[in-house]
């Protein structure tokens, strides 16, 4: 096995562990937030409150020892209060940039539905340029750089829908639902330590860095290829879509499979890693046609039914 391929194994086992530690269950969740950071990708995290999206993300930031910023999205937030602003410095009689949060390596943006459509587009240029212009002067954000988002699926006062060119951004939507049962009663019976929130750096940015140059590398046959636009292409024509996945979701699918394959010790893509994947890259792309269905769930179920009708193809021998 490439020693590369090892490390990242290793990597994604000792942060699963680490972050563990404080989060019960959870544990696929967190794999796919990893698969879309070793991607170069960000994440939209969907659920009830009281279900450890935030907690998730600062326990992922400590156990990389990553710079961590959260910003509570609110209906007066404006775009200067994440990208920062130019201040007047009366000792030099200049002005000077204050970089506002969106600067740290992982970014949550709690509740991302309660801000302005105007000030939810601040993100736009970050998200896909790793970068914030300010009066004309661009400024460059940390390396490794990843936006966990939230959004609470229940509410529908007080809120804006997320303009379309923004959620494009987000390499994944992930649901996170409540625990099971037997997860339940761990949480009380370690909610001590949970509460205590002892994460320890296991790996550094330069890990993640390694780890994100270290996927692109994994091979992709050209079956695999054919499979994976098959698939966006059948989004597209879908009966139940208007709007199917567009060529930068293929993109996001290949990279995020390349990801999970080297997540699990492979230096080549296989099927299974484009399904496991495919639903959390997809779905949130997908515009179904107006009455398709009153299931909240209908784009993730789109998915699935492409996945069970489009051929697939035999692993690549190894």
């Amino acid at each position: 096995m490439d020693d590369g391929i090892v490390r990242v194994e290793k990597l994604t086992a000792s942060i699963v562990d680490e972050v563990s530690k404080v989060i019960v269950g959870k544990k696929r969740e967190l794999s796919l937030i990893l698969a879309s950071l070793y991607a170069g990708g960000h994440v939209l995290l969907v659920g009830v409150p009281g279900v450890s999206k935030t907690s998730l993300a600062k326990a992922l930031a400590m156990s990389l020892d990553l710079t961590f910023k959260r910003i509570q999205f609110t209906p007066d937030l404006l775009p200067a209060d994440i990208l920062g602003t130019m201040i007047y410095d009366q000792s030099t009689n200049e002005f000077r940039f204050r970089k506002g949060p969106i600067f740290a390596n992982i970014v949550l943006a709690d509740e991302i539905n309660r801000a302005s459509p105007r000030t939810q587009s601040a993100f736009i240029e970050a998200m896909q340029e790793r970068q914030v212009t300010i009066e004309g002067k661009t400024h460059k954000l940390p390396e490794p750089f990843i936006v966990i988002a939230t959004m609470n699926p229940i509410e529908f006062e007080g809120v804006y829908p997320l303009p379309e060119a923004q959620i494009d951004r987000f390499l994944m939507k992930i649901n996170i639902g409540y625990p099971s049962l037997e997860e339940e009663k761990e949480i009380l019976r370690r909610i001590d330590r949970i509460e205590e929130f002892n994460v320890k750096p296991v790996a550094s940015s330069e890990d993640v860095i390694e780890a994100q140059r270290i996927i692109r590398k994994v091979n992709v046959a050209e079956a695999i290829i054919e499979y994976i636009v098959n698939i966006v292409r059948a989004t597209r024509e879908h009966s139940m879509v208007r709007l199917g996945a567009s060529p930068r979701a293929a993109i996001f699918l290949l990279r995020t499979a390349q990801a999970w394959a080297a997540m699990n010790g492979r230096d080549y893509v296989i099927p299974d890693d484009v399904k496991e994947v495919a639903v959390h890259v997809l779905s949130h792309r997908i515009i179904p046609k107006p009455g398709a269905s009153s299931d909240p769930q209908v784009q993730e179920k789109i998915v699935e039914q492409v996945l069970a009708n489009v051929p697939t193809p035999s692993p690549p021998a190894r």
